[in-house]
């Protein structure tokens, strides 16, 4: 019975869904094969500090986060999602040759600024794509399938890049020319794959930014925007966990190959989840993510050896399962169906502010005090943000019924 209806459930998934899915797929494999090598080719190669690698790891993601509320606030205005996310894609193919190419940190940090921009610029057109395309009872499984592809991606680029690097004896620049080719792929799949649902398309918008329109947003929503934003304090940029790898004696052209272990454990408990939230409190979901989180910094903080690394790694991949995808999940639920790329784009804005003090934080407590003082600090965030979820009672978003668990 329970395999017919994951299947049945699965089925029910719009097309698009999954063609997006593998978009991001290809995508994050190209991304990932750079990133999972990017802090050791920055400081090994290029001579960066870690405290350089905290400021351009935070001015980057937090630059994709940033400039998602203009193109969420854009897709709305026009109706049109999909132009939007092919150039977005398109900008992150295209700065991958500039990470080859890099003599220095400078261009290091243009290029990650132009790949992130791209993100930015894709992130809230598409997520609120996969809400356009997908009926409202199986919108957690979506989100969740989505992400679980994503991540497929982000597990399988780190260990492309482990093969190459072992075959061309860390050669980085190499690897990161062979990044190029699933970018590329990527962009061409969203544009000839992709259809946009009519009912995204209204021939007359108003600017979604008028207050009248912001008004629309309730407190719903701006609730799931603050969780977003505390969440994105207590988990900084994952280049942290690559340094604390190799600072476990693992081999540079291993070390990969512990965030293709957190991307395994957040690619398959990412889609259960996701469906789970369709059925379940989503405030007690996010307690559990928030809980396992705490047990990944504490094991990090505890032990360097590589097994409490890898353990600790591991515990940060199931948390990523739980929350990414009910974080967009409730975001969409809580918005008016014509101002979701509104609503992910302000989401993403607080979290992206929210990340640029993180990682900067991360990388000054690392340089000044440590690596685990770096992972206690993630910890208390964590359990201050757990006692304010305690605190506050579970929304109901206006216009929609989540189910109480039984």
């Amino acid at each position: 019975m329970m395999p017919t209806r994951a299947a049945s459930i699965l089925g029910q998934i719009p097309r698009g869904v999954w063609v997006l899915g593998f978009v991001s797929l290809l995508m994050d494999i190209s991304s990932e094969m750079i990133h999972s090598l990017l802090p050791m080719f920055m400081v090994g190669v290029l001579g960066a500090s870690v405290l350089q690698v905290g400021i351009i790891e935070g001015i980057a993601e937090s630059t994709a986060l940033i400039v998602k509320v203009f193109s969420g606030t854009l897709s709305d205005y026009l109706g049109k999602r999909k132009g939007l996310a092919v150039f977005g894609y398109a900008l992150g193919a295209l700065s991958k040759p500039l990470f080859a190419l890099a003599p220095t940190v400078g261009l290091v940090f243009g290029a990650r600024f132009i790949d992130r921009l791209g993100k930015g610029i894709r992130g809230a057109p598409r997520d609120a794509l996969v809400a356009d395309l997908t009926p409202q009872h199986v919108r957690g499984a979506a989100f969740g399938l989505r992400q679980s592809l994503d991540t497929v991606g982000a597990f399988a680029g780190p260990l492309l890049g482990v093969g190459l690097m072992l075959l061309w004896t860390d050669d980085f620049r190499s690897v990161f020319w062979v990044a190029v080719i699933p970018g590329l792929m990527a962009v061409a799949l969203l544009f000839f794959g992709v259809h946009e649902p009519r009912h995204a398309q209204a021939p007359e918008r108003s600017n979604p930014l008028q207050r009248k329109n912001l008004e629309r947003l309730g407190r719903a929503y701006w609730w799931v925007v603050g969780l977003g934003a505390v969440f994105t304090l207590a988990r900084f940029s994952e280049a942290f966990l690559v340094l604390r790898a190799q600072q476990s004696g693992i081999p540079v052209a291993l070390v990969p190959l512990v965030m293709v272990a957190m991307n395994v454990i957040y690619a398959f408990s990412a889609y259960p989840f996701g469906k789970l939230s369709d059925h379940m409190s989503h405030k007690t979901l996010l307690a559990l993510g928030l809980a396992v989180l705490i047990a990944a910094d504490l094991v990090l903080a505890i032990n360097d050896h590589w097994t409490a690394v890898l353990a600790g790694v591991a515990l940060w991949g199931v948390h990523m399962g739980i929350t990414q995808g009910l974080l967009a999940t409730m975001v969409a639920n809580a918005a008016p169906a014509d101002l979701r790329g509104t609503a992910y784009g302000f989401f993403n804005l607080v979290s992206g502010m929210a990340m640029l003090l993180a990682s900067v934080l991360a990388g000054l407590l690392w340089d000044s005090l440590g690596a685990s003082f770096t992972f206690y600090a993630s910890a208390v965030f964590c359990a201050i943000a757990l006692a304010g979820l305690a605190l506050k009672a579970d929304p109901a978003p206006p216009g929609t019924h989540v189910s109480p668990p039984h």
